[in-house]
């Protein structure tokens, strides 16, 4: 996908339009797990499929060996940080999701991700700053607007 459909997706995420905005996520969200073709997105649906299971130890090293042999896939990364969130591994998956941004600085999934890390560990000023970055792609996210909040209560 080009760079202006891309954009078109970014303004979309803008939209009033409730119907228009979850069209676009969906579409970016497709983009991203497809960006390595069939294969790439077949090892992403084994790793979910791992995941739902509690397989945590085989969908790491899938996903690891997935990101030594496309170190630009930013969606493996990103469900790499998911896991790590997942059994608590805050640093690591603050790590992955840093990468992710570096390589996809829109996957708003990432900025969130990273947001509910440093909530997690308790640096909720990091935490605001991830859920405002993602909210600069998705303004009409409530769940972000809603952490900010959370985490700013927990500041006072």
């Amino acid at each position: 996908m080009n760079e202006t459909s891309i954009n078109l997706l970014l303004q979309d995420l803008k939209n009033s339009d409730e119907a228009v905005r979850d069209q676009a996520t969906e579409e970016l969200w497709r983009i991203w797990f497809t960006q390595k073709g069939v294969a790439g997105f077949q090892m992403l649906q084994r790793v979910q499929g791992l995941l739902q299971a509690g397989e945590t130890t085989p969908a790491e090293t899938i996903l690891t060996d997935l990101i030594e042999a496309m170190p630009d896939f930013a969606e493996a990364l990103n469900r790499r940080a998911v896991l790590y969130f997942l059994i608590g591994d805050y640093q690591k998956a603050i790590a992955d999701c840093q990468a992710v941004i570096r390589l996809n600085p829109i996957h708003f999934g990432a900025h969130h991700g990273l947001g509910l890390c440093y909530a997690a560990i308790g640096d909720h000023h990091k935490a605001i700053q991830a859920f405002r970055e993602a909210l600069k792609i998705q303004p009409f996210a409530i769940q972000n607007q809603r952490l900010i909040l959370e985490c700013t209560a927990k500041l006072s």
